[in-house]
């Protein structure tokens, strides 16, 4: 029996779920505060979400799985709770901004799972700067694998190859096969010998580089001192303040010993220093000294303190506030291929943690001084100029025209399109990734600019969740054709409907793709993984069609699906 599931919040994250579980065929109704246009009464309910009356409407108390796609915490935490009391055994998709709690909520309530439209968008976003036109992700051997689809033409590498030649190399994961003519499953393929011929398509995920980047003691100095013409605009004030008051001492200096002869110049200047700061000094400088010096002491302790008060007030701010961290940040630029990240909100912080870990240079350009994220990226040694990044100027001095990349993912697609036209208007050359929420117009967008990408994290996100209600915590996805996949990972119990079968007929009667199984400690993969006969404890990493995991359902979830 296929779930019944329900999907709370149909704003452009939740109406795509909606729409993608309904094309997968499953038993869905989707719960929203206004109607939706060309939807039915009864396979949208309107009311409150978070009411009991509401969730009853949908069917609360006889489903399956509820998504809640909404893009209120506070909100979205209020129908997990009221759902709960209605119906204690249903499992919960809840979308969270706030990614700690949603981590404590997944420990502390039973079938509970957070995703972040941010966390599921962002490893795209990062994709398409690193020049991989990736269509999903997939997460294998602790790593974020980009998922992309071969296109066999007539000037395809891999045209009339044979794709039991593609299965035994660990650096690609084969993850689904569609045939141009006729259907066979990709196992049946790999084992028969069957050959890839024009307009078959291949799902394939790509193993990660990491790039090691090592510099020594000396080029991060030259790099610092090259950087130096940025003090200027970062601690202009305080340097003319220094000097006003070394020329304030050096005067009074001066007049002390042209005065009096039997004075020394360092008893002066030490007078002078101590009379100016307020710490006191060789008061026997002045004693008999005459009535004009005496006035003109009075009036250095009083130029002195006002002078002292604002040195110690800019020098303060500059190394105790923002403007010691921009003139840090500033002397860290990077002179070429680096990363330009424009906008550090939640894609855009993890995008950066992501560059960071491969191994490549990144900036960030964000124009809000309080930003919540910006501490995060300082952390990890990533300048952070302060400025619009629409604004030539802020992009010439991030040193754009040597850049990798321009990712910009800021919270306005206005703002997006604008640094998108402004980079490529300085300097053709750099790839430019946009951040645009709608959809329909991120196409538009694509088409009519010419951009290297224009992303909507709903489009990336909307399958993640779609893929998750249909069962289990998902490893990957993907959309090809109308057809939407999932990897997951899959603990074989002695129920299980594949326990006991070896791997190569289980995967050609349920149309699965094996990935790897882990079994007594160990990883097997390649030619195998597709021998071994899969026994109690067991976990195997597979990818199949969303349409097909219901089958799995008449199992209890948590045994079926492995954390």
């Amino acid at each position: 029996m296929k779930p019944r599931i329900i999907v709370c919040g149909l704003g452009r994250t939740g109406y795509k779920v909606f729409r993608l579980l309904r094309q997968q065929g499953a038993l869905v109704v989707g719960i929203h505060h206004k109607p939706v246009p060309g939807e039915r009464a009864g396979d949208v309910i309107v009311g409150d979400l978070h009411a009991a009356s509401t969730l009853k409407a949908a069917g609360i108390q006889q489903a399956h799985t509820l998504v809640i796609a909404g893009g209120d915490d506070a909100l979205n935490l209020r129908i997990m709770m009221q759902a709960r009391v209605l119906n204690p055994r249903i499992r919960i998709i809840n979308r969270f901004f706030n990614t700690s709690l949603g981590e404590r909520l997944d420990h502390a309530v039973p079938e509970h799972l957070t995703m972040s439209v941010a966390g599921l968008a962002a490893p795209v976003f990062t994709f398409a700067a690193l020049g991989s036109q990736a269509i999903g992700q997939i997460k294998l051997f602790q790593q974020t694998w980009p998922i992309h689809e071969e296109y066999i033409d007539e000037h395809h590498p891999w045209r009339d190859r044979k794709l039991s030649e593609l299965w035994n190399d660990q650096t690609r994961m084969l993850i689904y096969y569609m045939p141009a003519e006729g259907e066979v499953d990709l196992v049946s393929a790999v084992v028969t010998g069957h050959k890839l011929k024009v307009g078959d398509r291949l799902i394939v995920g790509t193993q990660p580089r990491m790039r090691c980047i090592r510099r020594s003691m000396i080029a991060k100095l030259l790099k610092v001192f090259t950087s130096l013409r940025q003090f200027q605009q970062h601690a202009q004030a305080v340097v003319v303040m220094s000097i006003v008051l070394l020329v304030i001492i050096a005067i009074a200096t001066l007049i002390y010993t042209s005065t009096e002869r039997s004075v020394s110049i360092i008893d002066a200047l030490y007078f002078a220093v101590g009379m100016i700061t307020g710490a006191g000094g060789n008061d026997q400088v002045v004693e008999k000294a005459p009535t004009s010096v005496r006035l003109f002491t009075v009036l250095m302790m009083l130029v002195g303190a006002a002078v002292i008060g604002l040195f110690y007030a800019l020098l303060n701010d500059f190394v105790l506030g923002s403007r010691f961290k921009q003139f840090l940040d500033a002397a860290r630029i990077p002179h070429r291929h680096h990363y330009i990240v424009c906008g550090l909100g939640g894609i855009g912080i993890k995008i950066v943690q992501q560059l960071h870990s491969s191994g490549h240079e990144v900036i960030v350009i964000e124009r809000d001084t309080n930003n919540r994220f910006v501490n995060t990226a300082r952390g990890l040694g990533i300048p952070v100029i302060h400025g619009d990044g629409s604004f030539a100027e802020i992009l010439k001095v991030s040193n754009l025209e040597n850049a990798s990349a321009l990712i910009a993912v800021t919270n306005d697609d206005a703002t997006n399109m604008e640094i998108a036209l402004k980079a490529k208007a300085i300097t053709p050359k750099v790839p430019v990734i946009v951040h645009y929420a709608d959809p329909d117009f991120a196409r538009m967008a694509q088409q009519v600019f010419d951009f290297e990408a224009v992303l909507s994290p709903a489009e990336l996100a909307a399958p993640a969740f779609a893929a998750a209600a249909l069962g289990g915590r998902i490893l990957g996805n993907g959309i090809t054709a109308d057809s939407l996949w999932v990897a997951f990972a899959t603990l074989i119990t002695p129920s299980h409907p594949f326990c006991g079968q070896r791997v190569k007929n289980a995967a050609m009667d349920a149309d699965f793709v094996p990935l790897y199984v882990e079994t007594n400690n160990q990883e097997i993969h390649g030619w195998d993984l597709l021998e071994i006969n899969l026994c109690a404890g067991d976990i195997l990493y597979l990818t199949m069609p969303a349409n097909r995991l219901h089958q799995l359902w008449r199992y209890t979830p948590s045994q079926v699906m492995a954390s």
